[in-house]
């Protein structure tokens, strides 16, 4: 039965991390108009106990995209400096929503392995009480 809950683990463990990916493109998407916003960037980390890797991930510290942000010419804007540029976001709204796909899928990928995980250790259990 250890095995049921360490794969229940694993799949909950990519559940939570996507769910975390997901918030952070949510929060870029909400900001692409926002002037002088930055991106953030995430990524996954294997999860080490005692030395040993246990299969489960967690989101890794979230950084902000270092490429320029967008110049934008706009001499009536309150941000505008003497020349009329202001400097815009660097979220590129193609970008956020294949990744926001992407977790998507991934999150949908680990609950349909916890699902199957927690009906085979209920079959087990089925099998057992014969």
């Amino acid at each position: 039965m250890n095995e049921f809950a360490n794969s229940l683990s694993i799949a909950a463990s990519g559940m939570e991390a996507q769910a975390m990916r997901l918030r952070h493109v949510s929060e870029n998407i909400a900001n692409a108009d926002t002037p002088g916003y930055r991106r953030k960037l995430t990524s996954f980390e294997a999860v080490i106990e005692d030395g040993q890797d246990t299969g489960r991930v967690r989101l890794g510290d979230v950084r902000l995209d270092p490429s320029e942000l967008q110049r934008i010419l706009d001499p009536g804007h309150p941000l505008a400096d003497r020349n009329g540029y202001y400097d815009g976001s660097n979220v590129d709204l193609v970008v956020e929503i294949a990744d926001a796909r992407e977790a998507q899928r991934s999150y949908e990928a680990n609950l349909r392995m916890f699902e199957q995980v927690r009906q085979m250790s209920q079959s087990l259990l089925d099998l057992l009480r014969r």
